[in-house]
């Protein structure tokens, strides 16, 4: 039971942290490789779901973000809304395998929402580059502590 409570304690630390949520999981992640309880290939996967998800979560607040970008309580200045698209206009869907990256993969995976990228395309690219991530974090965690 308290391995499954740790799992899902993973999941959504990596969820959250996939938000606008100050939070981050790679913490979390590295206690439990270091704790060596867990399965490591299970922890890779629990983390890169719940990280992945938590982007879809973003996409789907691109998508709808735009009709309140005139209301003042708005948290992105139209300034910052505009160089965002224009960047990800430039780069395109392939822009998403920076997604893994603090705060600025956050607002990316909120753009890809706005400008409508295809969410299997979106899901796919942005699993890829969270779990690329979370795997380097555990082999950088390992080779040194293991």
């Amino acid at each position: 039971m308290l391995d499954l409570a740790t799992y899902f304690g993973l999941f959504f630390a990596a969820f959250g942290a996939a938000t606008i949520l100050p939070m981050q999981s790679e913490p979390v992640l590295v206690g439990l490789l270091l704790a060596g309880k867990f399965s490591t290939l299970l922890l890779l996967l629990v983390a890169s779901i719940g990280n992945t998800l938590g982007s879809v979560l973003n996409w789907f607040l691109g998508r709808g973000i735009e009709r309140f970008r005139d209301r003042k309580w708005f948290p992105v200045s139209d300034k910052a809304l505009d160089r965002s698209t224009r960047w990800y206009q430039r780069y395109g869907k392939w822009s998403l395998l920076l997604s893994w990256m603090p705060v600025f993969g956050d607002g990316l995976t909120v753009i890809a929402g706005v400008l409508r990228e295809p969410l299997l395309t979106f899901t796919i690219l942005v699993f890829v580059a969270k779990a690329g991530r979370y795997l380097v974090l555990a082999l950088v965690t390992l080779q040194i502590f293991g």
